[in-house]
């Protein structure tokens, strides 16, 4: 299935209607399944489907690396896409063990205090041992635009960027989600054994708590975005030890938390 299609549309300007062609992107059905179980349904652009099974699976917690899935089958249905994924022994055993305690005394699935609880989950610590140029993060912001190749054509898409230190740009991934974008690129990056940890992720959406705590997840220690963070991103990420570079524009950027993860500079691009 192609990630985008044409869609006829009339376009108005100055009093004038004229019949055109555009391309959007396609947005399907998307359902994970682990071990032969149903596990969520999303809504999600049908390209790097892969990459957004092993990130997906990675910033949900059922797996902990990319060993830990044994066999990936991709299946096209008349609704949608099946992500069918068998994990290893051990995943598997864990997996299970995960789901008999979310489910909890109501047998009703993720609801009640555990449904709470989960989605205000303590992220992983990251462990900082390196500090980011703001000359580097505006080079990075710099490269994002001419890498967004389905956003370009349709005007619809996020993506989710991984850079180097140096701010030159590795790997980007797009959907319609930002969430997908992000775990797409967690996918991408763990089958391709880059470690996150030493660089950083550039998103083009506002932040809110889960994409930190999907970043935490995958170990990046700092998360530049184009809009601006929830009060609870800001919390969650002081906790988790990111810093959060947001409102990044081409003249600068606003930093939220952990300002000690961005050297210091005589003329700053940060007002």
């Amino acid at each position: 299935m192609k990630p985008t299609c044409i869609s006829h549309q009339t376009t108005w300007k100055r009093h004038v209607s004229r019949a055109g062609e555009r391309a959007v992107p396609e947005e399907v059905a998307i359902a994970l399944t682990y071990n032969g179980g149903s596990y969520a349904v999303m809504m999600a652009t049908p390209q790097d489907l892969e990459d957004f099974a092993y990130g997906f699976s990675l910033t949900e917690g059922i797996i902990s690396s990319a060993t830990d899935i044994q066999t990936f089958e991709l299946i096209e249905q008349d609704l949608g896409i099946e992500l069918r994924l068998w994990l290893t022994n051990n995943a598997g055993s864990a997996y299970v063990e995960r789901r008999r305690r979310l489910a909890g005394p109501t047998g009703c699935g993720l609801c009640g205090i555990e449904s709470l609880e989960e989605a205000v989950r303590s992220p992983r610590r990251i462990d900082r041992s390196i500090t980011f140029r703001a000359t580097d993060i505006m080079r990075a912001l710099d490269a994002l635009a001419p890498a967004q190749i389905m956003n370009q054509q349709t005007r619809a898409m996020h993506a989710a960027a991984f850079c180097r230190l140096d701010g030159s740009l590795v790997t980007l991934r797009e959907d319609v989600g930002r969430h997908n974008a992000l775990d797409k690129l967690a996918g991408a990056l763990a089958r391709n054994a880059t470690k996150a940890a030493e660089g950083f992720v550039v998103i083009t959406s506002r932040v809110s708590v889960e994409m930190v705590q999907k970043a935490a997840a995958i170990g990046v220690p700092l998360i530049v975005a184009v809009s601006a963070p929830t009060a609870l991103a800001v919390r969650m990420a002081e906790q988790a030890g990111i810093t959060l570079a947001c409102v990044a524009r081409s003249d600068g950027f606003e930093v939220f938390s952990h300002s000690e993860g961005i050297e210091p500079a005589t003329d700053s691009l940060v007002a």
